[in-house]
């Protein structure tokens, strides 16, 4: 599916949260709930040195049910940096929410750690899909790939190293 300028505008807003998670000390993911006539809803970045479990589509999902109908919750598209956990992808489907855009798959965000050599998460990166298989699932999303690699870069402090 292709994405037109109000996806990518919705999405660059995610790596401003990001960057805003990054720059308060937290892991560099942010998200944006939009309704179906493109209103932002929404946002969040993630939280999980003040809260382990406080991922912003989690965060996204529990406003979600709590502030809009079952109908209106259909129609959102929540867009994100990365991919979703299980847990925000469970947390996505059971209160009913739309579509979801992201702009790096967990796959890639796994694959980044293991070449830095980072520990393995404690939880295993899975497709939104093998969780929640109904969700309709846009992504990942090259155009700003590299700006969500160079957060996480940032995040963990791993430099570039110099090859002659």
């Amino acid at each position: 599916m292709a994405l037109n300028e109000q996806d990518l505008r919705h999405l660059r807003r995610c790596v401003a949260l990001a960057e805003e998670s990054l720059n308060s000390g937290d892991q560099p993911f942010g998200s944006v709930l939009v309704s179906a006539n493109g209103a932002v809803l929404a946002e969040d970045h993630n939280q999980i040195h003040t809260n382990a479990t406080w991922h912003p589509e989690l965060a996204l999902a529990q406003w979600a049910a709590e502030h809009l109908s079952e109908t209106e919750r259909a129609q959102t598209t929540l867009y994100t940096s990365g991919e979703h956990c299980p847990m925000c992808a469970a947390a996505h489907a059971w209160a009913g929410l739309g579509r979801v855009v992201y702009i790096c798959s967990a796959a890639q965000f796994a694959a980044w750690c293991d070449e830095w050599g980072l520990p393995a998460a404690p939880v295993k990166a899975l497709a939104i899909n093998e969780v929640a298989p109904e969700i309709t699932v846009v992504g990942p999303v090259p155009e700003l790939m590299d700006e969500v690699r160079e957060l996480h870069k940032r995040y963990f402090g791993i430099k570039d190293s110099f090859k002659p």
